[in-house]
């Protein structure tokens, strides 16, 4: 009989690979005593998210509910049990922890991003935290540490906002800052969005070289990292290669190209 954990763990490591392909390819380069739990850590930060994108009514409950265990409460929701379990064998950054929460609760309103700094602020929040939680399970400490976490994170969310720009104006939401759309033409439909691209893409760029700097502060996981950020990095040469939105769509990387990529990367890390 499968035990509760052990099913919780399952669900997690499957969620992973379903859901986030690249991360998954990467976790595969993770040691093994710490990849079953950066997998549940994914499971929490992915179900707080998608009750939130999905509107789930309890979405603010359960927001609350990380963070008064960040306060130090007790665990009473799924997602805070998943982070109080992996905090019982690493030292997670809850503040880091809170302020993903506050990203969340941010989205639960819409997105409204007028300058680069608030677009900065919120991927802070929704992924450069992230970061930051996965370098101190890596055991990388210190303030350049952190600041390289997260603006690693950040790049990472700023790709995601280009790749995902149809699909989330369809849904009726627009992540980049207005000011830099009204800037560079004032549309973001395709084939009038070239000047933006070209701008994010640059932004989005200087962060993965701020943050691939801090690859060398990790004591253990710097090839899964390394391999994470490269297949990351190349949706952004997708999209260039693409014609800079020219059509509708995600930019898509092929399988292919995204282990030639992390390879090589992979290699220079080590």
């Amino acid at each position: 009989m499968t035990r509760r954990g052990d099913a919780v763990l399952v669900e997690a490591r499957t969620t992973t690979h379903r859901v986030a392909r690249t991360f998954g390819l990467a976790s595969r380069l993770l040691p093994g005593d710490v990849r079953d739990d950066v997998y549940r850590l994914y499971l929490a930060f992915r179900c707080l998210d998608d009750a939130v994108d999905d509107g789930e009514p309890d979405a603010a409950e359960r927001i609350a509910a990380v963070e008064a265990w960040c306060d130090g409460g007790p665990a009473t929701t799924r997602e805070a049990r998943l982070f109080a379990d992996v905090a019982r064998r690493h030292d997670l950054p809850r503040r880091a922890l809170c302020d993903f929460c506050a990203g969340m609760r941010a989205d639960l309103t819409g997105p409204s991003h007028r300058t680069e700094a608030d677009l900065d602020r919120y991927c802070f929040q929704v992924a450069g935290t992230v970061g930051l939680t996965m370098a101190a399970l890596l055991g990388a400490r210190g303030p350049e540490a952190e600041r390289t976490a997260g603006a690693l994170g950040m790049a990472m969310q700023r790709t995601n906002v280009l790749r995902d720009l149809d699909e989330d104006r369809a849904a009726g939401r627009i992540y980049l800052a207005s000011e830099s759309v009204e800037r560079h033409g004032g549309s973001i439909a395709p084939g009038r969005r070239r000047a933006l691209l070209r701008d994010q893409i640059a932004r989005a760029d200087a962060l993965y070289d701020e943050g691939l700097q801090g690859l060398r502060l990790l004591p253990r996981g710097r090839t899964a990292i390394a391999a994470a950020a490269s297949m990351y990095r190349e949706i952004l040469r997708q999209i260039e290669r693409d014609g800079y939105g020219e059509r509708p769509g995600r930019a898509v990387v092929r399988p292919s190209r995204k282990l030639a990529v992390a390879a090589r990367h992979v290699a220079l890390a080590r």
